[in-house]
């Protein structure tokens, strides 16, 4: 997992910015209250901190942490107000036939028996993500993906549905595990057997945009690749 220090992106007495790695909670287990979580691991160093927005324990990249309450407050409104833009990458089985690609469909959270997110026509919330495709190679392709909301396994339910699900996804790598029976999008494809470019779920978050809350100027942060997202994109390049 590394020190604390490694994971840093950004540090000033407002807030915190780090890449997250894969695999490390971002709030206490409700099971097992022992496991490291992102304040477990960062409080002993940088003194008490809030939890702005979550990122699943799988997912690497940007994740903001306030240093005061007022920071927390600005930077929550913003998240409430739709005003921070979320920048993820990620692998995706197959080859879309599209370059861009907007999709909208309304998701429902713990819609089925594994507690999954599902697509819902007439229940669910609104959810809007913006696709686009960064390189192709042979049987997965690179993408950038925006979502608008900030659903539960957002972007994860959306590429399913598409047919295109994030590359080693436990939960959403499935024939038709996020498309319900009113939907005519394309079967998700079958991925049982793959996945063996990255152990973990494919998904980076890249790069978050908003403004800072004490000086009000925009910010940029951005995530480099950790190890194991970066070898797998550069193993498919070579193999291309």
């Amino acid at each position: 997992m590394g020190k604390p220090a490694d994971m840093l992106l950004w540090a000033d007495e407002f807030l915190l910015a780090v890449n997250k790695p894969s695999g490390l909670l971002t709030l206490p287990d409700g099971y097992d209250s022992n496991l490291p979580h992102i304040k477990s691991v960062l409080a002993p160093e940088f003194g008490r901190l809030w939890i702005v927005h979550r990122l699943d324990r799988d997912t690497s990249g940007v994740l903001l942490l306030a240093r005061s309450a007022a920071a927390h407050r600005a930077l929550n409104a913003q998240f409430a107000g739709r005003q921070i833009q979320k920048t993820y990458q990620a692998l995706l089985y197959g080859n879309p036939a599209w370059q861009r690609k907007r999709i909208n469909h309304p998701l429902r959270p713990n819609g089925d028996r594994r507690h999954r997110t599902v697509v819902d026509q007439a229940a669910g919330k609104p959810a809007g993500t913006d696709f686009s495709v960064l390189e192709r190679f042979r049987d997965y392709t690179l993408v950038e993906a925006r979502p608008e909301t900030g659903r539960t396994h957002q972007i994860r339910v959306h590429a399913a549905a598409l047919g295109h699900p994030i590359v080693a996804d436990p939960l959403y790598g499935m024939i038709g595990c996020a498309v319900d029976s009113n939907m005519q999008e394309n079967a998700v494809v079958k991925t049982e057997g793959q996945g063996s470019i990255i152990v973990r779920l494919a998904l980076h978050a890249f790069r978050l945009n908003f403004s800072h809350p004490q000086s009000h100027k925009e910010t940029a942060i951005v995530a480099p690749y950790p190890d194991d997202f970066s070898s797998a994109v550069k193993h498919l390049q070579l193999a291309a």
